[in-house]
């Protein structure tokens, strides 16, 4: 609720700041739409002290600064943009050099000498420095260039010329390298820009990744990539300074663990990694906790460590079984076995004894501010009125909460942490609430919940989680987290924070979720249309290949980044293409009548895989080919022309598995344009090689229609890239995201197919046997199409 209301009140005074600094209109609408980035981006500027405004340049390396910064050195932030702004640090590469220096330092005294040393300070590289560092590279790589001409991987050209000049100025290297490129090679051809043809040849599956997300990864892959889990510490590490607590009435806190603390975590644990992924039960989860899996279990995994399953069910309003009993369902289906499946509801006894430690303590307080009070003194840096209130006093209070003889929102209990602190998240946090609601786990036993920002770290700390990772959006919470495990003297986790997985053409934020499936735009939270794991299930996308997915985007820290639906699709695709048998069917059929056939039927042999061997029968499915078959209306044109190879009067074509046809006559409707039926030939010889290859179906017998198939065609769900900056996001629903085909033709071998069932129609696409199917009628979903831009350069 405070950030929420610091956005609204503070919107257009932090746009009309960030414009100053040089950002671009967009980037800097998405920075006041993220509080957590608009908090440090203001900070920093006022630390700059360019409030006035600054170059571009300089307002780019500050919203760096601001997105980036590690956040264990602090203490410098002040000094590095004192460097940015006098332009003795003006390029990325320098403040990505910065960035490691005082990472490796963190809040150690800052050695001048060495940073600038680090950083380039000073290091001025001249035109001619650079277009001699491009001579060398372009004359070593020569051979390649000339072979692979404007395909040359430009990227990892600048790659080697930083390697020889790391403090260069990027736009002059691109700047030299194009020109170079241009005089050696010359005019781009015509054969330039034609599409490379893919050489077959089986490579890893990172190094395919790499060439699908970005054009300049030939390199191989770093130990990160192939392990993305080297950058987390070992627990017998967790000694140091996780972050420094910055407070307005009293020294710096330097929070990390003492040894007697760790030696007793590592004593309870053997000195395993603990993690844990704590969803609230609250909805279904969707892809983004799929990414959280994949950090939080994927590193216990790694490490032969456990990763806890745990239910945050603070809020007993909002908790219920159905979404307790999917997240366990969902978790194993995605691969991962939890460690132990605990409940914060578990700990309700212990966070409430140490809340009354708390206040013995003097850090927390009962208040009787209402909500609308609190929002009020927060914006305006206030302490409430009962903030000083005597120890006894709130022990009191806080038992007859307790005890239920305080009314319901007259009262809570609140952390004294700092209301003039320069992080909303440290303005007196609420640690406890009254609700006369029986909770759905712990029963009727409580009237007082603990709250997210108090129950989250203790739990952590009272399961000896050794590294609590989440999304970005909590880092600015680092600060409450370890104030609350440090004042009540309780071991502190190692706290990592990543970005969230935003994907294109999608919303992902459970509030909309929630809205498209209760106000019925959708049909459920598995419709496949969504994003939701069981929505991807439904729609046939393996668990296997959103984990590819999830790995290949990486751990990354780089916040307000969306990832493009088509990489995703592409893990799809390439998981499908090697699990789905192939099958035909026809999504709306043309019935195409053989006049030179007799009644017959034969049965041809089809391959279920493009390289089945001869030999292997279980490779073949049969296909009855008679008389009459049905081909895709849009495989038929009344008018031929160059570039069509679809079928035509009298033009040939060839039915896959089958024989040539060509087109004799076609019956008319009524109007004289509507096209009812066609009639052909066949050649039984095979021996016309027409271009056009057609999927096909055919009767089983005369005068029997084939198998009849319903078929759902899924689209992207919004029109928009992302809808969640739309205000009227609803709007933007694409309304031919769902097409239901109810009378499509399928060959007779897929009447047995199972739910969940995946196949290949040739030429249409991956589809998935819906659970709506019954024994009448077999329902399938498109999982994906064939190909697209990403497919085309994976297959």
């Amino acid at each position: 609720m405070v950030g929420k209301s610091a956005t609204e009140s503070g919107g257009g005074e932090a746009l009309d700041l960030f414009l100053k600094i040089g950002l671009d209109e967009r980037t800097a609408k998405n920075t006041v739409a993220n509080n957590k980035v608009t908090a440090n981006l203001t900070a920093v500027i006022h630390e700059a002290a360019v409030t006035d405004g600054c170059d571009r340049t300089v307002g780019n390396l500050l919203y760096t600064v601001a997105t980036k910064f590690p956040t264990n050195a602090l203490a410098h932030r002040r000094t590095l943009l004192n460097y940015i702004t006098s332009l003795k640090i003006k390029i990325p590469a320098q403040l990505e050099a910065a960035f490691l220096f005082l990472t490796n330092i963190a809040s150690e005294n800052l050695k001048i000498d060495e940073f600038e040393a680090a950083c380039g300070v000073g290091v001025e590289v001249s035109e001619e420095d650079i277009e001699h560092a491009v001579d060398e590279i372009f004359e070593e790589n020569k051979a390649v260039i000339l072979e692979q001409r404007y395909r040359t991987n430009v990227g990892e050209l600048f790659a080697h010329v930083r390697k020889k000049q790391p403090w260069a100025d990027p736009k002059i290297v691109k700047k030299i390298n194009d020109t170079k490129l241009c005089a050696l090679l010359g005019e781009r051809t015509a054969a330039d820009n034609e599409k490379p043809v893919k050489k077959k040849k089986e490579k890893p599956a990172k190094a395919e990744e790499k060439v699908i997300v970005e054009e300049t990864a030939l390199e191989k892959p770093t130990e990160e990539e192939i392990n993305p889990f080297l950058i987390f510490p070992s627990p017998d590490e967790n000694f140091k300074v996780h972050t420094e607590i910055y407070f307005s009435d009293r020294p710096v806190l330097r929070a990390c663990n003492s040894k007697e603390i760790l030696d007793k975590h590592l004593k309870v644990t053997g000195g395993k990694v603990h993690t844990r992924f704590p969803p609230e039960p609250n909805g279904y989860l969707h892809i983004g906790h799929a990414k959280a899996m994949f950090v939080d279990f994927g590193l216990a995994k790694e490490r032969g460590g456990g990763c806890y399953l745990r239910f945050d069910d603070t809020n007993p309003e909002a908790e219920r079984k159905e979404y307790i009993d999917h997240i366990e369902e969902i978790v194993g289906w995605m691969g991962w076995e939890p460690f132990k499946i605990t409940y914060t509801s578990d700990y309700f006894q212990e966070l409430c004894e140490l809340a009354v430690e708390l206040i013995r303590r003097d850090h927390a307080y009962v208040d009787h501010q209402t909500p609308d009070e609190i929002k009020e003194y927060r914006e305006k840096k206030m302490n409430s009125p009962w903030r000083d209130r005597p120890i006894e006093e709130s022990l009191k209070l806080f038992d007859d909460m307790k005890k239920g003889l305080v009314e319901e929102g007259k009262a809570t209990l609140r952390m004294k942490q700092d209301m003039q602190s320069d992080n909303f998240n440290m303005y007196d946090l609420i640690a406890y609430r009254i609700k006369f609601t029986p909770h759905p786990h712990a029963g009727d036993k409580w009237c007082i919940y603990p709250s997210y920002d108090y129950a989250h770290c203790v739990v952590d700390s009272l399961e000896n989680i050794t590294h609590s990772l989440c999304t970005l959006e909590f880092e600015t919470r680092r600060a409450s987290y370890y104030w609350l495990l440090d004042a009540l003297g309780l071991y502190q986790p190692y706290v990592w924070e990543y970005s969230r997985l935003n994907i294109t053409n999608t919303v992902m934020s459970k509030r909309k979720l929630n809205r498209l499936v209760t106000e019925k735009w959708v049909d459920g939270w598995d419709d496949p249309r969504l994003m939701t794991l069981a929505g991807l299930r439904r729609r046939g996308v393996t668990s296997t290949s959103i984990n590819a997915f999830v790995r290949g985007i990486g751990i990354t820290r780089s916040d307000n980044s969306l990832i493009r639906l088509n990489l995703l699709e592409y893990h799809i695709r390439d998981e499908l293409n090697k699990t789905a048998p192939r099958t035909m069917v026809v999504l709306n059929p043309l019935k195409v009548v053989i006049t030179n056939m007799d009644a017959a039927v034969m049965d041809l042999d089809a391959k279920k895989w493009p390289d089945a061997p001869a030999d292997d029968a279980s490779s073949f499915y049969k296909v009855p080919f008679s008389k009459v078959v049905y081909i895709e209306q849009s495989d038929f044109r009344l008018k031929d022309c160059k570039d069509y190879y679809g079928l035509a009067p009298g033009k040939s074509v060839l039915l896959r598995y089958a024989f040539p046809i060509k087109c004799t006559d076609v019956v008319l409707g009524d109007d004289n344009e509507t096209v009812l039926e066609i009639r052909a030939e066949y050649d039984p010889s095979k021996k016309s090689k027409p271009k056009g290859v057609l999927h096909w179906v055919s009767e089983s017998s005369p005068g029997v229609k084939p198998l009849k198939v319903e078929v759902r065609l899924f689209d992207k769900l919004f029109n928009s890239e992302n809808p969640a900056e739309l205000d009227d996001w609803l709007s933007d629903l694409n309304p031919h995201s769902k097409v239901v085909i109810k009378d499509a033709y399928a060959v007779p071998s897929v009447k047995d197919a199972a739910v969940g069932d995946s196949f290949q129609f040739e030429r249409l696409g991956y589809f998935v046997v819906d659970p709506d199917s019954s024994s009448e009628k077999l329902v399938f979903n498109r999982t994906v199409t064939l190909r697209d831009n990403y497919g085309k350069q994976g297959k």
